[in-house]
């Protein structure tokens, strides 16, 4: 049987029921966009792998708890809890441990995602859930999942709006920082549980892959075009809640993965803004 087209009139009778994970996927693509500049320019892109691939293990952690042991822990709780803890782990002064920081890097990374796969492994009726956390399937949201998102990235953005001149510093000049007397290891540890946080609410809403995405690709964007450093923070965050939504309708359009579709529409822009970076050179 013919299947009815998609149209703008569809999308718009089911608004009620796309509204949710829109306005999330604008919301955690704003903060998390922001946030990535620090992360981007201070070249820890792989924070971001890692800290996402342990909210993972969160949310399937609460799956397995439910499941097996009896005990009712809400996903979103087992992903903010995880993003800390290995937040917190990458906050160690790694000459303190005699490793380079891409050692802990790595192993935040690896341990999460083997957990991961071996949890899934154990809560088979719960796979596409875990599939969906891992790659991303954001075509609903629930209230609570929205709430907090709305609730995190709205505090953070606050706070850092507030101190934005204080985290900028001590984050890209932290021997100067220092000298001013500002509290630099302070505030670069609030930068890494601001991220972990948001990182937390907005995986289990949206899953890793477009998470990851979000708190990158933007920020790349941003800075390939060689913008000063306030209008970097600003389009990449215009450009994460720009491709959280345009990606989710376009998902919708072409009946795609909204991660994926997401993902794939940032990367696009890196390699527009690439494209036109490396034109002049050519011409000369």
């Amino acid at each position: 049987m013919p299947t009815e087209p998609i149209t703008w009139r569809a999308f718009v009778a089911g608004w009620d029921l796309f509204r949710d994970p829109v306005l999330c996927a604008l919301a955690a693509g704003a903060v998390l966009g922001f946030l990535g500049v620090y992360i981007v320019l201070r070249r820890m892109v792989f924070v971001s792998a890692a800290v996402t691939q342990s909210a993972g293990l969160g949310v399937a952690l609460a799956f397995f708890g439910e499941i097996h042991l009896g005990i009712n822990i809400d996903p979103v709780l087992g992903a903010v809890v995880l993003a800390l803890l290995a937040t917190l782990l990458l906050a160690i002064d790694p000459g303190r441990l005699k490793l380079p920081r891409e050692a802990l890097l790595g192993f935040a990374f690896a341990l999460s995602g083997g957990a991961t796969l071996i949890v899934g492994d154990h809560i088979s009726q719960e796979a596409h859930d875990i599939q969906s956390i891992l790659f991303g399937s954001a075509v609903l949201v629930r209230p609570l999942d929205l709430k907090m998102v709305l609730v995190t990235g709205g505090v953070l953005t606050v706070l850092h709006l507030w101190w934005f001149r204080g985290i900028a510093f001590a984050s890209f000049d932290p021997e100067a920082a220092a000298v001013q007397g500002l509290p630099v290891r302070f505030l670069n540890t609030f930068v890494l549980l601001s991220v972990g946080a948001m990182v937390g609410v907005s995986a289990r809403a949206l899953g890793a892959l477009p998470v990851f995405a979000f708190s990158i690709l933007p920020p790349a964007v941003a800075l390939t075009l060689g913008l000063r450093i306030p209008w970097a923070f600003a389009l990449a965050a215009v450009l994460g809640a720009a491709a959280g939504v345009a990606g989710y309708i376009l998902a919708f359009f072409f009946e795609l993965p909204v991660g994926g579709t997401q993902t794939v529409l940032l990367s696009a822009l890196l390699l527009l803004a690439l494209a036109t970076r490396l034109r002049p050179r050519r011409q000369r």
